[in-house]
């Protein structure tokens, strides 16, 4: 019989010493939040509670991680350090526990997805980012870069490679997602309704959830897709279909709220990419895409024509009216278009000083002043908001060289192409829509990428590695089962 009590017995106490420390850390906690005012102490006991969890069950805390991502909002610290909460703690953190844990764990990864194409050029887009931060003429920043990189790779694509293998795991994916995204349209849809859904308010009925319009515009394009094939999962009447149908309705109206350009077209642009798919035309478009980049490019450099679309200084404005916009933007009159071209010129000047190694990551922001040509200066081209280049590809081309552009669109173009692939092997409808919506989602990031900074935000960066993971693991399952449900 005392053989039988004492494991109770100790168990018994170690609960009474855990429930003792955990009242310990939230009294003082609270303690320290009310003398400090710094109130992101008083979430000390959820932080502890979370560490339990990640250490019992990491894949719950997963889960979490996706149901925060519409959810997170931008801190800074008195001490000038930024990061996302209540993501980026949640994402080291998890990289970390999963490290470990597929150290004592060699079954953790299928070898097919360690050994799959689309994750060996991956490893080689990550891997190449050393190179240029040993050239770097800022180390620190280029190492905070590549820390960062290593967390969103490891998290949502190595961690969510394991997770999200079948059909029951995605669509829980979907619906986290789905629920903390539209709960945070509808929170901005009815504060912008208290603007008239006007332009220029826009930029004020964001807060906490989203840093500007282009981040909440970019999440509901990337998501869209989703929707629009989740929806078809279901049969018709019922409410799974109608709460969905509906969701498609007010994201429509939300994107074009969002008085978003690039977002806008996007959505549009998707339509084009499923014929594409549907068509097998992948390679051909992608052909025709570096073809047509890489001739207007040329010709823009050749003789200095870029210089005679320099904008007039005295007319390139702003604008508070989203028509007025369109129409300044094909005149070539709009501030924020023509400072993007202004940055652009800079990039390029700095790609053809280092075409290499470029100039390490996360240093255009402190280098490209001395590349400008001032004859694309505008009214903010001082930049107080200290924003980036606006256009990924050029980005990457600048901090990392020509050859780290090309080890980033090596496994973009590679998944495109399995993608298209997997499609046309699969003959189950539900497969080929779930292959279908990752691909359209996928190209909406990619369009979003020419004008705009995206990956390295938690909000879409997710989504770039999230979708990567789980097409490779449907291309795996379709080598081992002809006809796998998605």
């Amino acid at each position: 019989m005392i053989r039988r009590y004492a494991p109770t017995l100790h168990t018994l106490r170690t609960e009474q010493v855990l429930f003792i420390v955990f009242a310990a850390v939230t009294l003082l906690s609270l303690l320290g939040a009310l003398y400090t005012e710094e109130w992101l102490l008083a979430a000390a006991p959820a932080a502890v509670l979370l560490g339990y969890l990640t250490l019992v069950d990491f894949r719950k805390v997963f889960y979490l991680m996706l149901f925060c991502l519409p959810l997170s909002t931008e801190w800074v610290f008195p001490n000038g350090f930024g990061t996302d909460l209540p993501t980026e703690p949640l994402i080291v953190g998890l990289m970390l526990v999963f490290v470990v844990y597929a150290l004592r764990h060699s079954d953790a990864l299928q070898k097919e997805f360690l050994l799959h194409p689309v994750t060996l050029l991956l490893l080689l887009h990550w891997g190449w980012t050393i190179v240029p931060l040993l050239n770097s003429g800022n180390p620190v920043i280029s190492l905070k870069f590549f820390l960062a990189k290593s967390w969103y790779l490891i998290t949502f694509y190595f961690l969510a490679g394991y997770v999200l293998r079948g059909e029951r795991e995605i669509r829980r994916f979907f619906w986290l997602i789905f629920a903390s995204l539209i709960a945070t349209v509808l929170i901005v849809l009815a504060r912008h309704a208290g603007h008239g859904f006007s332009f220029e308010s826009v930029y004020r009925v964001l807060s906490p959830f989203y840093r500007n319009h282009v981040s909440y515009a970019a999440i509901m394009a990337v998501f869209f897709p989703f929707v629009w094939f989740v929806r078809q999962w279901y049969p018709k009447g019922s409410w799974q279909r109608w709460v969905l149908a509906g969701a498609l309705a007010v994201l429509f109206v939300a994107i074009q709220l969002s008085f978003t350009r690039a977002a806008i077209l996007a959505v549009f642009l998707s339509v084009g990419v499923y014929f594409v798919v549907r068509l097998r035309l992948v390679k051909v478009a992608l052909i025709l895409s570096v073809v047509v980049v890489t001739g207007a490019i040329g010709w823009m450099s050749s003789q200095n024509t870029y210089l005679d679309y320099a904008p007039d200084y005295e007319r390139t404005i702003s604008h508070t009216r989203f028509d007025n916009l369109l129409e300044a933007t094909a005149q070539g009159e709009d501030i924020s278009t023509m400072e993007r071209f202004y940055r652009w010129v800079a990039g390029f000047n700095m790609v053809s000083e280092r075409p290499l190694a470029g100039f390490g990551p996360g240093n255009f922001l402190e280098q490209y002043k001395a590349y400008t040509v001032s004859g694309f200066r505008t009214y903010v081209s001082h930049n107080p908001e200290r924003s980036g280049i606006h256009c990924y590809y050029l980005m990457i081309a600048v901090e990392q060289g020509l050859p780290g552009l090309l080890f980033f669109l090596l496994p973009s173009f590679a998944l495109l192409l399995y993608g298209e692939n997997l499609y046309h092997r699969l003959s189950d409808k539900h497969s080929r829509q779930a292959v279908m919506m990752l691909l359209l989602s996928f190209t909406t990031i990619l369009i979003l990428c020419i004008i705009n900074d995206l990956i390295e935000t938690d909000k879409i960066g997710s989504f770039f590695f999230l979708i990567m993971a789980m097409l490779v693991n449907m291309d795996i399952a379709a080598r081992r089962k002809p006809d796998p449900t998605p």
